[in-house]
Formats: structure tokens, C-alpha cells, sequence
């Protein structure tokens, strides 16, 4: 009898303690999206006790002393810790009032949360070589819908919680993959390098503002597979999916980030993609909830074909006109990008496309941070005028100047036809203005005249750092060798 009454006052005594947890509201690594200088963080959970109180750690140091969370009610409680400022990583504690145990979680950041979408090259098919390295303040919901520290590769696409990106069995039904099948695969992959985690870094070292990134991409996808008609679906589309776990994340974001286009390259849809992508936008403004919203997105740059070229450079050209169309967009070429394989930019540009869009999201977003406000959107063609043998073309949000090193290159003459003529002789910055090119014209000029910059689906129009590997392979497809070719600085 003696033994029965020590087990359970021993079991009285240990109870508070198993009983004080957190079951809701945050996790390990979760990213919070701050709203001005900080966040509320709503938790919730279970306790034997009148009350629970809070405090937030940064390491060692008090961001937030002990101070009323909230009421135990039937043994659960549920509140808001107020004002978590923007920064971490934090590590928030919570204990019945007055007493020493406590509850917690860890890794907490606030900061911007940013979604990528799109297909293949947002994704990230580039080679796991020479990655960028992970960084603390940067945190990835998988596709699994967990917070991770992000790196990587950052999409899962076979292992994802929602079954519009799993793969087909041999009965043609999507099936997860999971457990050793699982891991085989993450252990085997080659492939992954996105835009993604570069961005993110990047927009870290120059705000020091954390950043969490929402991968929703799923490569070959078309506007179609997009649409936000099929939302109502949720996990079984595209949108759907994109959209619950934004809600699944707090709801709203600080921007997108977009890449795609590659696959509405045909003849049916080519046409229709500027209305496509403009009816997108709007629908992803008003289901997030945030009218103006910020929108980044690359033009879809080189693929190694000869199909359906006239098709490629029309959505090319509505993805340069949608900057226009589209309030609070912006738009990077990858047009003089490397690629992995035959259509899939490698890890080092990728570096370099995530590097652009920080240069539009940080002038746009932290006017008042050093430097931010100087970036321009790149060199924009504004005028292309004809006279005493030569085109002066002028660009605007030039960043310091047209700077090639050799040869200008990438610049064609096409007649009201399409068709290509030799005309262009020689290429250079003009040396009175650094945003003007001048092209000096051998010959007359074709009726319906049209110049155009990295025509085609695989140009030559590179940034000075691939000068030689693109010098030799326009001398051994072109009449005209390009033995330096560089097209204008685009960063």
C-alpha cells in the first residue's frame, strides 16, 4: 500500500512538468513575417497551472524578459507574444507563472518570407557544385512543410505533403515517396542548384533582415497548370498548393519570386502568355490578400534547340512588356546566362540571376538602406534611332555605364519578315554617353526594319566573364566570327 501512495505522489510531482508543452502557433526554425520592426507570435499548448508567461533569447541575451502569455483553461492556454523584433535567431520560452520549468522553441527568425514558383530553372536543376553555403538568418518550409535551414537543394518535389508535384506509379497514379525510397533519392541527387538561397542570402548581407523562402516550383509546368482557377483543388494544383501553404506560413509575404515561361513557348500558347501572367499576378495579389505585392521575375533565357524559335522570343518579348503592364514588378534577363545542360541555368549563374532580383527587391524595398537606392533595373531600351549610317540605341536604369570589355555583340537587324540581314559592321558605347550604343550600318536598311538584342533561342550575348567560351562557339556558327563577344553589362 505504502509503494502504491509514493507512485503517485511521484507522479504528482513530475505531472506539471510533462504537461507544460507547446502543441501550436510556431516550431523549430519557423520564419515569421514581420510587419514594420517586428512580429506577433501567436503560440499555444498545454499546462497544469493558473497562467503562462514568455520571454525570448537570443543566445544568451534577454530580447524580451518573462512577461504574461496567457490563461490555462481546462489544462490549455493559447496567445500572442507581442512585438518579437525583427532579427533572430530566438529562442522563446514558455513556464507555468512562477515556476522553473519551461517550454520551448528554437531557431525562430523574423523577417520577409518569399515564395518561389515557376517551373524547372526556379526549382534549380543547376549542378550540387560550389552551392552557396547556408546562412542562419536564411530558413527554407519545404516542400514537406517543414522549416529547415535552408540550402540546397530547396525543392523536394517527390517528397512533397501535396500530391500535385509526386511522381506517377506504374499505375499512373501520384504516389509520395517516402521512408529508405526517400532517402535514396535525396542522397543520389546531382541536381538542385536554384536562384532561391542566393537571393536570400544576398538580401541578408545588405539588410540583415532574416529571410524565409516558401518552394512551390514544379518544373515543365505551363501558365495552364498555374491557373488559379483550379485553387479550389488546393493540394491536387499548382495554385492551390501555392496557396495553402502561404496560409500555412501566416498568410502574407513580403514577394514573389517567379520563373517560368520555357514551357508556354508553342504556337497555341505563345500568343496568349502576356494575358496569362497578368491575370496570374492579380489573382495571386487578391487571394494573398496584398494589392500590391511585390512581383520579380526572370525572362526565360538560352535553350539549345531550333524548335519553336519564333515562338521562345515572343514570350520573351510579353515577359519584357509585362514590367510595364504590372504595377510593382520587375523583370531580370537571363538571356547571356551558362547553362547546366540544354536548357537549365547552371549554379554559377544562378548566383548571378539571385544577385539581380536583390538588386530590384533592395531598391524597392529598403530605399533608406546604404547603396539599395542607387540600384537601377538595368540596361531598358528606350529609343533606337537611324541617321548618318548608324542606330544609336539609348537605354535607361543603367547601373554606372555600359561597360564591355571588346566587342559589343548581340544586336541583329530583321526585316518586316523575321528574316535576319548582315548589316552591322561595328558596335560601341558611344564615348560621349556610356548608356548609348552605336552600330554603324553597312547598306540600307530593310522596309519594316526591327532591331532586336539576343534574337533566337540560343545567342550570343554574354557578360564579360564569358567571353571565351562564347567567342569560340560564335566563330564556329556564324559568317561573321565574334572573337569577343560581350553584349552590354546587365548587373
Amino acid at each position: 500500500m505504502s509503494r502504491l501512495i509514493w507512485c503517485a505522489l511521484l507522479f504528482s510531482a513530475v505531472a506539471p512538468a510533462q504537461a507544460l508543452r507547446i502543441t501550436s502557433g510556431a516550431v523549430d526554425d519557423q520564419v515569421f513575417q514581420r510587419s514594420g520592426t517586428g512580429a506577433d507570435i501567436p503560440l499555444a499548448g498545454a499546462a497544469q497551472g493558473a497562467a503562462v508567461e514568455a520571454r525570448v533569447l537570443r543566445k544568451f541575451d534577454i530580447v524580451m524578459d518573462w512577461a504574461p502569455l496567457a490563461k490555462v483553461s481546462s489544462g490549455t492556454w493559447s496567445g500572442s507574444l507581442k512585438g518579437v523584433p525583427t532579427g533572430g535567431p530566438y529562442r522563446i520560452e514558455v513556464r507555468v507563472s512562477g515556476s522553473g520549468e519551461a517550454a520551448a522553441v528554437g531557431n525562430i527568425l523574423v523577417g520577409d518570407l518569399w515564395v518561389l514558383a515557376g517551373q524547372s530553372n526556379m526549382e534549380g536543376v543547376g549542378d550540387l557544385v560550389d552551392t552557396t553555403p547556408p546562412d542562419e538568418l536564411v530558413h527554407n518550409f519545404d516542400m514537406a512543410d517543414h522549416w529547415v535551414v535552408a540550402e540546397d537543394p530547396l525543392h523536394n518535389l517527390p517528397g512533397a505533403a501535396d500530391r500535385v508535384h509526386w511522381r506517377r506509379n506504374a499505375q499512373g497514379q501520384p504516389e509520395r515517396l517516402e521512408g529508405d525510397a526517400l532517402k535514396r533519392f535525396v542522397a543520389g541527387r546531382k541536381k538542385g542548384a536554384g536562384l532561391g538561397l542566393p537571393f536570400a542570402v544576398e538580401m541578408v548581407r545588405r539588410t540583415r533582415v532574416p529571410v524565409g523562402l516558401l518552394s512551390c516550383a514544379h518544373g515543365g509546368t505551363s501558365m495552364d497548370q498555374w491557373s488559379p482557377a483550379l485553387k479550389e483543388q488546393g493540394g491536387d494544383s499548382l495554385y492551390g498548393s501555392m496557396l495553402r501553404r502561404v496560409r500555412a506560413a501566416g498568410g502574407k509575404v513580403t514577394g514573389v519570386l517567379w520563373y517560368q515561361g520555357e514551357s508556354d513557348a508553342s504556337p497555341k500558347a505563345a500568343p496568349e502568355f502576356l494575358g496569362k501572367f497578368e491575370r496570374f499576378v492579380q489573382a495571386v495579389r487578391d487571394d494573398f490578400g496584398q494589392p500590391g505585392l511585390p512581383f520579380y521575375y526572370v525572362q526565360i533565357g538560352r535553350h539549345v534547340s531550333n524548335q519553336n524559335v519564333a515562338e521562345w522570343n515572343v514570350v520573351q518579348d510579353m515577359q519584357r512588356k509585362a514590367e510595364g503592364s504590372i504595377p510593382r514588378s520587375g523583370m531580370v534577363s537571363a538571356i547571356d546566362t551558362a547553362l547546366d545542360d540544354g536548357i537549365h541555368v547552371s549554379t554559377q549563374d544562378h548566383k548571378r540571376l539571385g544577385r539581380q532580383l536583390a538588386n530590384l527587391a533592395c531598391h524597392d524595398l529598403f530605399p533608406d538602406r546604404a547603396g539599395c537606392a542607387a540600384y537601377q533595373r538595368g540596361p531598358r531600351p528606350v529609343s533606337a534611332v537611324f541617321r548618318d549610317g548608324a542606330v544609336r540605341v539609348t537605354f535607361t536604369s543603367v547601373n554606372g555605364g555600359l561597360r564591355p570589355l571588346g566587342r559589343v555583340a548581340g544586336f541583329t537587324i530583321h526585316g518586316a519578315d523575321g528574316a535576319a540581314h548582315p548589316l552591322i559592321f561595328k558596335a560601341r558605347v558611344d564615348p560621349g554617353d556610356v548608356n548609348t550604343v552605336v552600330l554603324s550600318i553597312g547598306g540600307k536598311l530593310p522596309e519594316g526594319a526591327a532591331l532586336r538584342y539576343g534574337a533566337g533561342k540560343d545567342p550570343c550575348a554574354t557578360p564579360r566573364t564569358w567571353r571565351r567560351r562564347c567567342s569560340a562557339r560564335c566563330q564556329s556558327n556564324s559568317k561573321a566570327p565574334c572573337r569577343t563577344k560581350n553584349g552590354p553589362r546587365k548587373e
